[in-house]
């Protein structure tokens, strides 16, 4: 299949591939596109919504802040009880996808389908001898495994660190193109173009599935029948002890990823997918368009679009490990990417509403505005409200009554508490399934961790209106962790 050529030896995609990679969707769905931000709707609404916000701070000022504190608040209070409520359903019921490994045994390699691995890198020279390593380990035939490592066409240095890696026979680099815009979702296009797989996942750079991760998708797809599209493995890190960042980073994703995900598929509710260990049936995935190169939390948009088409998103019980991030300013342009796409994932959805209704339901779009347009609102509303109970705290009451009715701002603030401890008691769950007790204490630190995600929701913010496109690049790699699985430093 990839062995009559040498695998260091990039593919170079055709021009029109390059094209289609790029503007596919766009140019068969431009509502579904983020390649603009605002639709002419939204544009008008947004003017429209604008001029009454100024002439009502104008008139009413203490009126426009009491409204906006009552309904940030609510805002608050609504998303994050939506999380607390999902996570508790999938914590009580045994949801995932429970592949013994007697079903595993059973697979006779001969009657395997082809599958396409798409590993996405840009600049990680330092990390891609690890990355041949990991996936090396897949437990997958070599003759119908196709591993494409997807390079930008400047980084010759990653191309020259992978063929100095001497990578199998099944390994092939791929150079894509340059173009506009230069996304990892792109680049991914570029793959799917190229696969010659029925099924198909996404790794990073520095991913450590489980070695029958593979296995276990083609089952669950088996078990779930053409309905479901995309089966979504759990991330964990392998360095949550390293510093109180990657703790609080493993706490949150094992939340996320043992309890919300499970408590969301219970429900059959729109399930925004992680950015690696997608796996994905290749003919729903190109029924899709494929990943929207415009849209910065591509994974997110297209967990949402499949749930809009009549697909489901399952989960299934294998972890991929991955490096928590262990600097903060590293962190801020992490996230900030992370929350201007659910930024771009709602506003891209909320151009046909009741459309988006019709498709889903009532229930499917309530949680995809709790979750999608939620999470930044909750993010948002973090650094105004810890400033206002400190204002609270020192200001005489006289004053603080003339500038808001004592009523109005307990009722903020009640919503404010019950939202944040709701996420601590979530955040608390995260390590009971994986018996990561060392970590519950550290959920109480979420209030503190929540000022990191204020502060790169307001980055996200600014960047959606002046560089919606732009890709902030996390660094990889960066861990002085040594992970136990091979011995090497992450």
């Amino acid at each position: 299949m990839t062995g009559q050529v040498s695998p260091s030896t990039p593919i170079v995609p055709s021009d029109q591939i390059a094209h289609d990679a790029a503007e596919r969707l766009y140019e068969h769905d431009r509502l579904r596109s983020g390649k603009y931000v605002l639709s002419t709707a939204q544009k008008i609404g947004g003017a429209i919504a604008i001029v009454i916000i100024v002439l009502v701070g104008i008139f009413w000022p203490s009126k426009l802040l009491q409204a906006f504190l009552i309904l940030f608040s609510l805002a608050f209070l609504a998303a994050t009880a939506f999380k607390f409520i999902v996570s508790v359903r999938g914590a009580r019921y045994d949801v995932i996808e429970r592949i013994s490994s007697a079903q595993i045994a059973e697979l006779r390699d001969e009657d395997l389908p082809v599958y396409t691995v798409l590993v996405p890198v840009f600049r990680e020279a330092n990390i891609v001898g690890q990355l041949v390593r990991n996936l090396g380990a897949l437990d997958y035939p070599t003759d119908k495994l196709e591993v494409m490592i997807l390079t930008e066409e400047e980084d010759q240095e990653t191309r020259d660190a992978i063929a100095a890696s001497n990578p199998p026979a099944h390994f092939r680099v791929v150079r894509v193109p340059k173009g506009h815009p230069q996304t990892k979702p792109r680049a991914c296009n570029v793959g799917l173009a190229l696969a010659h797989g029925d099924y198909l996942v996404i790794y990073d750079a520095e991913d450590r599935p489980d070695p029958d991760q593979l296995k276990k998708a083609l089952i669950a797809f088996e078990q779930n029948g053409e309905e479901v599209a995309v089966v979504q493995a759990a991330l964990n890190y392998f360095n949550d002890r390293e510093n109180p960042l990657t703790r609080m980073f493993t706490l949150e994703y094992s939340y996320w990823f043992d309890y919300m995900l499970p408590g969301l598929e219970h429900d059959r509710l729109p399930i925004p997918l992680g950015g690696t260990s997608n796996h994905f049936r290749v003919d729903a995935l190109r029924e899709l368009g494929g990943w929207d190169p415009y849209n910065v939390t591509e994974d997110a948009d297209l967990g949402i679009r499949a749930s809009a088409l009549g697909y489901r998103v399952g989960v299934i019980d294998s972890t991929t490990m991955e490096e928590a991030n262990t600097s903060i300013p590293n962190f801020i342009r992490q996230r900030s990417r992370w929350i201007k796409g659910y930024l771009q994932t709602s506003l891209v959805h909320a151009r046909r509403p009741v459309q988006l209704i019709r498709e889903v339901g009532v229930v499917k779009f309530s949680a995809f505005a709790l979750l999608i347009a939620g999470t930044p609102i909750t993010f948002l509303a973090v650094l105004p409200f810890y400033a206002l109970t400190a204002v609270s705290l020192f200001l005489p009451p006289e004053v603080l009554s003339g500038l808001l009715p004592v009523p109005v701002l307990w009722l903020a603030l009640l919503n404010f508490v019950v939202g944040s401890a709701l996420m601590v008691y979530v955040t608390m769950m995260g390590p009971y399934k994986r018996g990561s007790f060392h970590l519950v204490p550290w959920a109480l630190v979420n209030p503190v961790y929540w000022v990191l995600h204020s502060i790169a929701s307001y980055k996200a913010l600014w960047q959606l209106i002046v560089k919606p496109h732009y890709w902030e690049k996390t660094e990889h790699g960066l861990t002085a962790h040594v992970d136990d699985a091979d011995g090497q430093a992450g």
